[in-house]
């Protein structure tokens, strides 16, 4: 019997607990939303709406820019009003919790900001100027959390909280996202444990199979929601439940767990999505929409980031055009986040049974030759396989030895904005990480540094040197920043890029990626075109069989006009992209 509106959240804990213990943990529940709907609620800032066409996120680490004297949220305050404001909506601001490694993924406090980062007063300052996407990173904690020692110590409250590993147990089911070892040894105050680390030895997996930890983290996302959160991005969320004797992947618990935390906030917080972070292969990672309204309101797109440097570096998109003609949203209510680059890799997993196995050996031989880094997975047999490359996104797309090869900067700036125009063309919500946005390269030296091949795409700027670089209109950063900002005013600009909009692949040749953007209430439709090739292509546009008459369309990118008769032929110059409405 539940007797108040939040009587439909039992179900859910009836089925991951059974009727009993659901039972009590639905009483924990419903007063931990009455709290929040009585003091935390009334303080969080005013929401600007659903998500459109004018909505683009910008990826970064909290000390992303820094300068002396001053706490990175404030510095990144500071330089978003000055050079984000009107270019993107939202910023995904990485972990800023106390961590103890993983650059911020292994993380000590949920509750609060790193004391040298800054304060949530700095988090809420740039809420009121922009959607934040905060990351709940709640498949681990740090071993060096309250939590995790409290385990240690057997404090009865967290007895449950962390997953023993029984002597023996057959784990050779269990899909690793890394070649490390599954299992890490601790010394508690009753013996040795092993314990489930899924990621590394200092990030040790949270035990969903107790309702407490549930519950405790249902804490952590309304205190998100009350610091300005938008957008909760639930890091490696597949990985959630384990149950001994299976994969530990995509189990229906883990289903059920996103259900849940979806409705919870669709009662006390509903202008707060949920955005699930899945590497894996595209299929599986649809199945976290769900039924369309009752998992995630986003799901990254992470087959897009290899798709569209296989199309590029090949100079064909048929296999970018065969994927994006299957894309098609389950609902109203739920679409895709789009990036090409973010802190971690680009993984490969995400495209196998896409690409052809060559072809993703291809890849991975191209981006060692631009001097980027390969990381590798254990399978579940042992042997291991390509993970994940390790390269910023521009020298995936341009081997930087090729400049002393007589290969133009300009050249290597219009193959990488190609591929951001089709990232901005897709159906969905488009991220771009910093470290695009300012077209960095590779930080070799980082990795030499950290040991880590992940470094090599998170070098932190200093603000003045940036800021130097962005005012030198010959600088590499400056002519990537400028047209990039340029490509995103043009996206907002056109209503037919809605997030939930529909798309239509265009064959308009094998070396042009073309769409038919429609938005999804009455009104002008787009074009998009773009050359994946470093020729000249010719592009062939059937309008008559589009059911649109003659007249003129104009390229929101370049402000030129055409007139688009029954069959028109356009020519596309190298790496050009057309956006025409």
């Amino acid at each position: 019997m539940q007797p108040d509106s939040y009587g439909a959240l039992y179900p859910f804990l009836e089925e991951l607990y059974g009727p009993d213990a659901g039972r009590t943990a639905f009483e924990q529940l419903r007063q931990k939303l009455d709290q929040f709907t009585t003091s935390l609620r009334p303080g969080m800032p005013a929401v600007t709406g659903s998500l459109t066409h004018q909505d683009a996120l910008f990826i970064t680490y909290a000390d992303q820019v820094v300068e002396p004297g001053k706490k990175p949220l404030a510095t990144l305050a500071d330089f978003s009003e000055e050079r984000l404001t009107g270019v993107i909506s939202g910023i995904h601001i990485l972990p800023f919790f106390p961590a103890s490694s993983d650059d911020g993924f292994a993380v000590i406090d949920y509750a609060m900001v790193d004391p040298g980062l800054g304060s949530w007063k700095e988090v809420s300052r740039l809420a009121r100027r922009f959607r934040l996407m905060f990351d709940a990173v709640i498949n681990h904690v740090s071993s060096s959390s309250p939590w995790f020692r409290r385990y240690l110590e057997e404090d009865p409250r967290y007895r449950d909280a962390f997953i023993d590993a029984p002597a023996g147990l057959d784990l050779s089911q269990v899909v690793r996202p890394r070649a490390l070892p599954l299992l890490t040894s601790f010394q508690s105050a009753g013996g040795e444990k092993q314990v489930w680390t899924t990621f590394s030895a200092d990030q040790v997996d949270l035990n969903y199979r107790s309702p407490q930890v549930l519950l405790d983290i249902v804490d952590v996302l309304l205190l998100y929601a009350a610091n300005g959160a938008q957008l909760i991005r639930l890091d490696a969320i597949a990985y959630l439940w384990k149950e001994f004797g299976t994969s530990c992947i995509h189990l229906p618990q883990t289903h059920t767990i996103i259900r849940f935390f979806r409705a919870v906030l669709d009662q006390v917080a509903p202008a707060v999505l949920l955005v699930t972070e899945t590497n894996v292969p595209h299929r599986e990672n649809l199945s976290y929409f769900g039924a369309g309204h009752d998992e995630a309101q986003m799901v990254y797109n992470f087959a897009l980031p290899p798709l569209v440097l296989h199309a590029i570096l090949t100079g064909s998109a048929a296999d970018l055009s065969a994927w994006a003609s299957s894309l098609v949203l389950p609902s109203r209510q739920a679409t895709f986040l789009n990036f090409l680059a973010s802190h971690d890799g680009i993984g490969l997993n995400p495209v196998r049974g896409i690409l052809p196995p060559q072809a993703i050996d291809d890849l991975v031989a191209t981006v060692l030759r631009h001097g980027g880094l390969v990381s590798s997975k254990t399978n579940p047999d042992g042997s291991q396989s390509p993970y994940e490359l390790n390269i910023s996104y521009f020298d995936a797309l341009s081997d930087p030895q090729a400049l002393d090869r007589g290969e133009t900067l300009q050249t290597q700036v219009d193959r990488f904005l190609v591929a951001q125009a089709i990232l901005l063309a897709l159906v969905g919500v488009p991220a771009v990480y910093a470290h695009s946005l300012f077209g960095s390269r590779s930080w070799r030296e980082g990795v030499r540094l950290t040991g880590r091949n992940r470094t090599i795409n998170r070098q932190k700027f200093d603000r003045a040197e940036l800021e130097r670089d962005l005012d030198d209109p010959v600088s590499l950063r400056s002519r990537v920043y400028h047209r990039y900002a340029h490509l995103l005013a043009s996206r907002a600009a056109v209503p037919a890029f809605d997030p939930y909009g529909a798309q239509v692949v265009l064959p308009a040749g094998e070396a042009i990626f073309g769409l038919l953007r429609i938005p999804p209430q009455p009104g002008q439709p787009a074009i998009c075109l773009h050359n994946v090739s470093a020729q000249p292509q010719p592009a062939r546009l059937e309008m008559d069989a589009l059911g649109f008459p003659p007249r003129l369309w104009t390229d929101r990118i370049s402000g030129q006009t055409f007139l688009l008769e029954k069959t028109t032929d356009l020519l596309l110059q190298p790496y050009q992209a057309l956006w025409l409405v």
